[in-house]
């Protein structure tokens, strides 16, 4: 099915023309439960692995037995998405009470190469930001799932970029790990709906007299609301059920608060291109190792496919399921405080790549 963004609440370039020199276009992958096909894009679906290929895997020495074991985080999932709206039975109860973290595969040692989970992909032909070295179409992405790695002890991410015209026979049945760290490291198995949009940048990297107007304008709006509440007392009605009411249908005939952050500037959840979010740091500069070429995100991960703040960016489509953990947490995926971005370089895509979390 189709996702549509709905139009911003206002036109924030007609409003600040400064902010043209500030938009980037961004793909939203919209990821929605589903079992997608080894020819297409998807988030932990099959992938497009050449039969006669090695399966990329984790050589770093860290624990790699003990965690959750993937049929559990996947059967839990499961039992909690049927069960929604009522209570589990004693069955789906004794399931989940024996699904427990522990060294499940001891035979595995810390050295020994562990299969990276297929985390995403993505074909240019159905995401317009998605830009690789020339002449390759495909993006590929993995990741080990135990954040052990490195001096920040995260995840470690691996790309492979591919020619999909040049991939025969497809590898079946592809291999995968049986422990993962943490379930949040597990992503659901999702098609997507790629859907393009248009991202102003962040209010922290704008110039600051372009900060100051855009403040000035959301305290006018802030003021504007002051004088539009409605004083009347409940004394003024002949019950206090009247008075509650009345105020009920002020309050939903109020336009919804809007802001630059939550509403025009930067589109939530899953998405390729577009700009990055330092809302829970200062803004980092993000630079490539290889030629200090500033890297812009090419894959962001989000917890969420929006939250309270950035509720105007539900797709219209699910407007009637704005609560369904489906909608807004379908891939199950939490890491770093909620969103992982992997950077590439523009200068040379196969320089290697830089994550950021926020």
């Amino acid at each position: 099915m189709t996702r549509t963004t709905p139009p911003r609440p206002v036109d924030v370039e007609a409003l600040f023309p400064a902010l043209a020199r500030h938009r980037r276009t961004t793909t939203r992958l919209h990821p929605r439960q589903g079992t997608a096909k080894p020819e297409e894009s998807s988030v932990a679906g099959p992938l497009l692995w050449p039969a006669d290929e090695p399966w990329p895997v984790c050589t770093a020495v860290h624990p790699k037995g003990t965690g959750h074991l993937l049929t559990d985080v996947r059967l839990r999932r499961r039992i909690q998405d049927e069960a929604r709206g009522r209570e589990f039975t004693d069955e789906e109860r004794r399931l989940l009470d024996g699904m427990t973290r522990g060294t499940h595969v001891p035979e595995l040692r810390d050295e020994d190469p562990l299969p990276l989970l297929a985390v995403a992909q993505l074909h240019t032909r159905d995401v317009p930001d998605l830009v690789g070295p020339e002449g390759h179409d495909l993006l590929q992405v993995f990741w080990c799932p135990f954040e052990v790695h490195g001096p920040e002890r995260t995840i470690d991410v691996q790309l492979r970029w591919r020619r999909s015209a040049d991939i025969g026979a497809v590898l079946v049945p592809q291999p995968e790990p049986p422990v993962a760290g943490r379930e949040e490291c597990v992503p659901t198995s999702c098609a997507v709906h790629p859907e393009q949009v248009v991202e102003h940048e962040y209010l922290g990297l704008l110039d600051e007299e372009l900060q100051e107007e855009i403040a000035e304008w959301e305290e006018g709006l802030l003021d504007e609301d002051e004088d539009e509440y409605d004083s009347s007392s409940p004394a003024n009605y002949a019950t206090y059920e009247e008075y509650e009411a009345a105020m009920a249908a002020a309050r939903a005939q109020e336009p919804e608060e809007i802001d630059y952050m939550s509403d025009l500037s930067i589109a939530p959840g899953w998405k390729v291109g577009g700009f990055a979010s330092w809302h829970l740091t200062d803004p980092g500069q993000v630079d490539c190792a290889t030629c200090g070429t500033p890297m812009p995100p090419l894959l962001t991960v989000a917890a969420v496919e929006c939250d309270g703040a950035s509720r105007s960016w539900l797709p219209v489509e699910d407007r009637d399921a704005a609560d369904d953990p489906r909608v807004i947490d379908p891939v199950g995926v939490y890491l770093g405080r909620g969103l992982m971005r992997v950077h590439t370089c523009p200068a040379d895509p196969g320089h290697p790549h830089r994550l950021s979390f926020q």
